[in-house]
């Protein structure tokens, strides 16, 4: 987060706006990197959830709900099985030939709606998501979403309401804890949703 945005008096927003298509009970899928099985990622999440306590505003996420959200695929009602069942092979085509590597989180920033770590490095986090929307491209004629402009991040908190930046700002200033390592070897083609105002789901299959 930079000086400007301290003291600039910008406000984030309320995250939980329905997106276009989603309403309670709708289920979706979607691509992420997960973290229920990465304990220093727990131990740090713990940290800044406890030093963001005192914001009302803001909506912590808890351990089995921390992920990296990397592509959506659509809606459940709208996906056929084969479809899934096509994508999954062509995604495990693609992602045995990537090795695994490890993300650090560090610092978090504070963007408009949520406050978030931007894991470090990036690039094999981009080279996952290619090759998922490349295993995409086989099934779908047109893959969601865009392909440039994907920043790998994983939220640690979503606000609910209108804050100051400031306001945060001064809550994680006060927070000090080491940065946290987490090893990625697969990546999660899950069933979504956000009935609740947070995310949550079932596990379809692991690649």
């Amino acid at each position: 987060m930079t000086d400007e945005e301290e003291t600039s008096g910008r406000r984030m927003a309320d995250h939980w706006w329905w997106r276009p298509g989603w309403r309670v009970g709708r289920r979706g899928y979607a691509w992420h990197l997960t973290f229920r099985d990465s304990p220093d990622v727990h131990r740090l999440a713990a940290v800044y959830r406890q030093g963001l306590a005192g914001v009302k505003e803001l909506d912590p996420v808890p351990d089995a709900s921390l992920h990296l959200t990397m592509q959506q695929v659509g809606f459940v009602d709208e996906v056929t099985d084969d479809q899934v069942k096509a994508m999954v092979e062509a995604a495990a085509r693609r992602l045995e030939v990537l090795p695994a590597f490890d993300i650090e989180l560090d610092r978090p920033v504070i963007t408009r709606e949520a406050v978030r770590w931007d894991p470090v490095p990036a690039a094999p986090v981009v080279a996952v998501r290619l090759a998922i929307r490349q295993a995409m491209a086989e099934v779908w004629p047109q893959v969601p979403g865009r392909e440039e402009g994907f920043v790998p991040h994983v939220s640690i908190a979503y606000s609910n309401a209108p804050v100051p930046y400031a306001t945060v700002a001064a809550a994680l200033a006060a927070i000090d804890a080491p940065p946290a390592r987490a090893r990625v070897e697969k990546a999660d083609l899950i069933v979504i949703h956000r009935d609740r105002r947070m995310y949550e789901w079932t596990e379809h299959t692991a690649v």
